[in-house]
């Protein structure tokens, strides 16, 4: 089955507004394992707008507690994600091609520009024992190239997917991801997914695109935690994703 990783940055947005330390980033990521998340994601970026360093750290401890879930450390590796990796050594690091400032994850790299570069840096975090996956757009053209760099495998930008869903246009991107997952494949590539993915939508791509390994959700699920409280919304997702096995339409899940 597909795993769920939650991404608890908004946890620590939303803590960073005030100086109480509520909600609790550790506490957070707790309910979700209990509630039986496969694992935990966090993006530090260079300005600590969200997630920490201190968090980072402690967010390793909490799941040396548990052997099972992973632990995935994103952002980008010619800032300041090295050296959590050297540090903390997570089961998996997702490298995105963020600017310093940028808002949100936007696009995928670039590996006539990049590629060469991240070479050496995914060939040390294959020494370090950590997997490497590289945030990329669906385009089928360029994944054996993902390959190439050495990568274990791609999370798949799914903006366009979740902007597209209940519209004409939904299908059609839908056979554009999927084809994308199967040429990773096809190079030998695991194949993540992640942006932009909700209750709404999240069967449906399931349902559509093969074989998805991960899937990194955040923003919609601590938005649908407000409401549902974290332990039953993540049991909602994970509902949502055994639903889509098979190639099943769910619709929506709640």
């Amino acid at each position: 089955m597909t795993a769920l990783s939650v991404n608890v940055n908004k946890v620590a947005l939303l803590r960073n507004s005030r100086h109480l330390d509520i909600p609790n980033v550790m506490h957070a990521a707790t309910l979700c394992l209990k509630a039986g998340a496969n694992g935990i994601t966090v993006h530090p970026r260079p300005d600590e707008r969200h997630i920490r360093a201190s968090d980072v750290h402690e967010l390793a401890t909490l799941l040396a507690k548990w052997p099972d879930a992973e632990f995935n450390i994103e952002g980008n590796p010619f800032h300041n994600l090295m050296d959590f990796v050297r540090t903390v050594r997570p089961q998996q690091c997702t490298f995105v091609p963020d600017s310093e400032g940028q808002f949100t994850s936007d696009h995928g790299w670039d590996l006539a520009a990049d590629g060469e570069r991240l070479k050496p840096i995914i060939d040390e975090c294959r020494e370090l024992g950590v997997r490497v996956s590289l945030f990329m757009d669906p385009l089928p053209e360029v994944m054996d190239k993902v390959r190439a760099t050495g990568a274990d495998r791609v999370e798949l930008y799914t903006e366009p997917y979740a902007a597209a869903h209940g519209t004409q246009q939904q299908q059609a991107q839908l056979r554009r991801f999927a084809d994308a997952a199967r040429a990773a494949q096809g190079a030998g590539l695991g194949v993540n997914a992640g942006h932009d993915l909700n209750r709404a939508n999240l069967p449906d791509f399931l349902g559509g695109v093969p074989d998805v390994l991960e899937v990194s959700i955040g923003h919609a699920l601590i938005a649908d935690a407000i409401e549902l409280g974290i332990g039953e919304t993540v049991r909602t997702y994970l509902h949502c994703i055994r639903s889509a096995g098979g190639g099943t339409n769910a619709g929506r899940c709640s």
